[in-house]
């Protein structure tokens, strides 16, 4: 990994993760933005990472991923760019913004007032508001054919500048009881778990029985000084 710019990094050593090209070398740009037209390519990420969970708010598929990229807040996600198409992302929310928005009267607007109404409930138990010198995260998805290539690793590094560059003392998330592998990515970044809610009312709806919130501290050697955005 070289760091290149305060917007973002690059990585010269990536693995295609798909069979047909497993060991093929390729080339990541880090971006601290989602890129001007690449909304789509955002939003069916996020919907293939976590289709279970926003599919109970955002349901049909093909509506949910349109509703998604027509609110996303490009200085809110840090994306990786594989020969022009984004290839990862990870979301963060910061000085009261996340990567995606959309707020009630979009909500209605899409779905209408009767089938909107239960949906705003359920997108109201996925807000959480990050705590003076927090950042927290959305959420990191990576397509499923460059898996395996550091990626995930990259989007996280850059996530822990941002906040470092923007004076943040903490970086917090969640993860689900039916995700161990982001789980153990977070583990080998620094987080720690710091408490786990049982949500078995969940399971049938969202598709997981149980959040755990984790945390990792930001150090001097996060920064990049890329100025406060």
């Amino acid at each position: 990994m070289e760091p290149v710019n305060p917007r973002g990094r690059t990585a010269e050593d990536g693995r295609e993760g798909d069979r047909r090209t497993r060991g093929a070398p390729f080339r990541v740009e880090c971006c601290r933005q989602v890129p001007e037209g690449a909304e789509k390519e955002v939003a069916a990420l996020y919907w293939e990472a976590f289709g279970r969970k926003l599919g109970s708010a955002l349901n049909p598929p093909d509506t949910g991923r349109a509703f998604i990229a027509a609110h996303v807040n490009h200085d809110r996600g840090v994306t990786a760019v594989v020969e022009g198409k984004v290839v990862g992302v990870a979301g963060y929310q910061l000085g009261g913004r996340a990567l995606t928005g959309g707020g009630v009267r979009d909500v209605l607007s899409t779905y209408g007032l009767f089938r909107g109404l239960p949906r705003i409930a359920v997108l109201a138990l996925f807000e959480r508001t990050p705590k003076q010198g927090e950042l927290v995260m959305d959420g990191i998805a990576v397509d499923a054919r460059h898996r395996g290539g550091g990626i995930g690793s990259l989007l996280l590094k850059e996530v822990a500048a941002i906040a470092a560059d923007n004076g943040c003392r903490r970086i917090r998330l969640d993860v689900i009881d039916t995700n161990p592998r982001a789980r153990a990515l977070y583990e080998r970044h620094g987080f720690v778990a710091g408490h786990t809610e049982q949500t078995p009312y969940l399971r049938r709806l969202m598709g997981f029985g149980a959040v755990t919130t984790m945390y990792r501290p930001v150090t001097r050697a996060d920064r990049t000084d890329g100025g406060v955005r």
